[in-house]
């Protein structure tokens, strides 16, 4: 009793010291709860009531407007309604609106403040907010929210708080009494064969009995796997961001790093005459894999290909990126002129680019371009082996450049796991066949564990390519490919961009960008502006889309003066052929439009074939009027998914080609067929013509989507199926294959004991 007594005394008084400091606090907190609340309600009401209230001021009916305050007035909380009509300095307001509230009382507070003010019936807050028309003050609207409600809670949760801690000390002292009448010998006992590893789940290697060792690993396994096994997946529930990436690699790979490997690098180091300048050039693989690596922290592998590239590397050719700040490393890898010719620009882009493509250029086979292809990919291969730092990396492989990689991994690492996506179409079984070493492809991009495309027609295309041309079995069901002793999983993986857009994208205001555009090409403020951006790349459709401007000017002369289209064309692949000659059509055309349309100091067509920072590029999505993306043939096109991303304001208008894989997803676009000038021709007019609340709709769905399935999404999936198959390969290795077959004495009809 006396032990009882040295516990319940101190007790008592933390108890009441605890009371003493808990209720004030919580009472406070809880005030501080409510506050906030009614100003978040203040908002949401001022938003809902935005576009009734311009109509009704619109209309000039003052009783109108105060019946219309006076339904909404009826809530309980909500005590009053007020405008303060700024052109008329006159307030329109409910008949309970406190008589102290005066428009020039309410001048005095800033657009979104908010203050208490003392009455006859209590406490009231007073929120102040702006309406706005197209840019006009119209008025400033007043919301007064009653109060009493809070200072009822208020006495309220004093009460309860008071009554839990009573409870609460009841409860611990019962627990403490039983606690001191326990065998403290006895207990101490107990606790020392506890820290002594005689529980009942601990590390294996504590176990001191050699024969159970075996078991406690296996039950620490079979914990781990159902810890994992039974998380919830269901990725509607999951909030995708870097963490969530970092989660995944962590919890269901085990593994903190991740290898990628691709032709193209995110930076590129670039001599200048004054020092050494840093470019991420415009491609869209770099826009999706760079937010992916700063998540994960791993290791890029790329071709090495700027002009003071090895001055900035160390001894191992590595160097870690953003130059900002750190958050990843790029192994770089050399090529000899000879190498980057025959492999990038001859075979990859002479070759399978066009093919892939189908755009009305014939591909060009060499054998000397596909022995260097086999040499590039085999150089890969080693740097891949240099930079593992396991038997079982995981490793992302980029595109059409290293086809033949992830079997030549595979033989050197074979419990990798290989995620290869294609970012270009894959045509039909005919089209490919024309490759002279379609085999040999195809067999090394089956190396992979999972191969990703795009569009399901892009899957398709590739199973069916694989049927008509290797002696392998094909599951239409799952979508898996049998072939050289392991299993290929194709799947649809759209691919995003960076949600939300960085603070460097979209932090200079959309106003100032329209402002600043316009003043740099001497265009009047209220000048439309449409926008294309793309690599100088014939199957992008620039020729199409500026013929499509000048069939709008030709069916609408009034627009002549009045509509300017941006044509931003990075400058690639300039050393092959077919690039340059089609460099040469742009500019003869844009130079025909402009001679044909062009007055004084007016271009219809700007026309910049230079390399472009993506934060110069969003300044042009976000001053433009519309933004034209006209492909002939495309895997995904995230140029349509940074437009919409730029556009915070919710305007401006996306024409889509159908031929991108984006007009699958984003069908509140305006589709068209590039092809057909006189489609394009009318969807310049719809989208010029388009009224705001319709753009802010159609934007609000397309960014709700892109916010949904952003870029995390599209690598957690891949690293979630990846994790997947881990697991089910770890089952198989564990039980070596299970034979499922009747024993011998059921299969000829004999009885079996039964034991019981």
């Amino acid at each position: 009793m006396r032990l009882s007594l040295r516990f319940l005394i101190p007790l008592a008084l933390v108890l009441a010291a605890f009371a003493y400091a808990a209720v004030p606090l919580v009472d406070n907190l809880i005030v501080k709860w409510f506050v906030r609340d009614l100003e978040i309600r203040s908002v949401l009401i001022a938003n809902t009531l935005q576009e009734p209230l311009q109509d009704l001021l619109r209309a000039g009916s003052r009783a109108k407007t105060v019946n219309y305050f006076t339904r909404i007035a009826q809530d309980e909380r909500l005590f009053a309604i007020g405008f303060c009509d700024q052109q008329r300095n006159a307030m329109i307001a409910v008949k309970s609106f406190p008589s102290d509230l005066a428009c020039a009382e309410i001048e005095k507070h800033a657009s979104g403040s908010t203050w208490v003010l003392p009455s006859e019936k209590g406490l009231l807050q007073v929120s102040v907010r702006t309406i706005e028309a197209e840019g006009t003050l119209l008025g400033r609207l007043v919301l007064v929210h009653d109060m009493s409600f809070v200072q009822r809670r208020s006495e309220e949760t004093k009460r309860y708080v008071f009554y839990f801690v009573i409870v609460l000390g009841a409860l611990v002292s019962l627990v403490t009494v039983v606690v001191a009448q326990l065998s403290w010998r006895g207990w101490v006992q107990g606790m020392r064969a506890l820290l002594r590893g005689e529980g009942l789940v601990r590390p294996a290697e504590k176990v001191n009995v050699p024969e159970l060792r075996p078991i406690a690993r296996d039950v620490q396994a079979l914990i781990r796997d159902l810890e994992t096994e039974y998380r919830p997946k269901d990725e509607g529930q999951i909030t995708w961001s870097p963490d969530t990436l970092r989660s995944i690699l962590r919890e269901d790979l085990r593994g903190e790093d991740v290898l990628v490997v691709s032709n193209r690098e995110p930076y590129i180091h670039v001599r200048k005459q004054d020092g050494i300048e840093v470019q991420r050039p415009a491609s869209g693989l770099v826009t999706a894999l760079e937010p992916v690596m700063r998540a994960c922290s791993g290791t890029w592998i790329a071709h090495g290909s700027g002009s003071a590239d090895k001055e900035v590397v160390d001894k191992s050719d590595r160097v870690s990126v953003p130059p900002e700040k750190p958050a990843y490393r790029i192994r770089r890898v050399w090529l000899t002129a000879e190498q980057e010719a025959g492999y990038y620009y001859g075979f990859a882009n002479e070759g399978l680019w066009p093919l892939c493509h189908i755009a009305h250029v014939r591909p060009t086979f060499r054998t000397a371009d596909w022995k260097h292809y086999l040499e590039v990919n085999q150089k890969f291969s080693r740097a891949i082996l240099d930079e593992a730092k396991t038997d079982d990396p995981i490793l992302l492989v980029q595109d059409y450049h290293l086809a033949l990689l992830p079997r030549m991994v595979r033989e050197q690492l074979p419990k990798a796991t290989i995620i290869t996506f294609w970012h270009i179409p894959w045509p039909n079984p005919e089209a490919f066949a024309i490759c002279p070493w379609r085999a040999e492809l195809l067999d090394g991009m089956l190396g992979s564990s999972i191969l990703g495309f795009h569009t399901q027609f892009h899957c398709n295309n590739f199973c069916d390519t694989v049927d008509r041309l290797l002696e392998a079995r094909v599951d239409r069901e799952s979508l898996t490919i049998s072939y050289g002793g392991k299993p290929t999983t194709v799947k649809r993986y759209p691919i995003s961009i960076e949600w939300p857009p960085s603070r460097e994208m979209v932090g200079k205001p959309v106003d100032q960008c329209r402002t600043e555009l316009r003043r740099r090409h001497n265009l009047p403020a209220d000048h439309f502006l449409g926008v294309g951006v793309d690599r100088l790349d014939y199957t992008k459709g620039i020729l199409e889309r500026l013929r499509a401007v000048e069939r709008l000017l030709e069916l609408e002369p009034e627009r002549v003066g009045r509509f300017t289209f941006v044509q931003i064309a990075a400058p690639s692949r300039s050393s092959i052929e077919q690039y340059q000659q089609f460099e040469v059509q742009v500019r003869a055309l844009a130079t025909q439009i402009n001679n044909r349309f062009a007055r004084g100091g007016y271009l219809p067509i700007i026309l910049k074939i230079e390399h472009h920072e993506p934060a110069q590029v969003y300044e042009y999505y976000r001053a433009a009027d519309l933004c034209f993306v006209s492909s002939l043939h495309d895997g995904m096109n995230l140029v349509a998914k940074e437009f919409i991303a730029s556009r915070d304001d919710e305007r401006g208008v996306l024409i889509l080609s159908q031929f991108t894989g984006a007009s699958r997803e984003l069908p509140e676009s305006l589709v068209v067929n590039p092809y057909d000038i006189d489609e394009c021709a009318a969807a310049l007019h719809v989208a010029l013509n388009m009224s705001p609340p319709e753009q802010r709709h159609r934007m609000r769905i397309m960014r709700g989507l892109i916010r949904e399935f952003n870029v995390y999404r599209w690598a957690g999936r891949m690293l979630l199926d990846a994790a997947s198959m881990r697991r089910r390969g770890s089952i198989s290795a564990r039980t070596g294959g299970v034979v499922l077959s009747w024993p011998k004495d059921l299969r000829e009809g004999r009885d079996f004991p039964v034991q019981r």
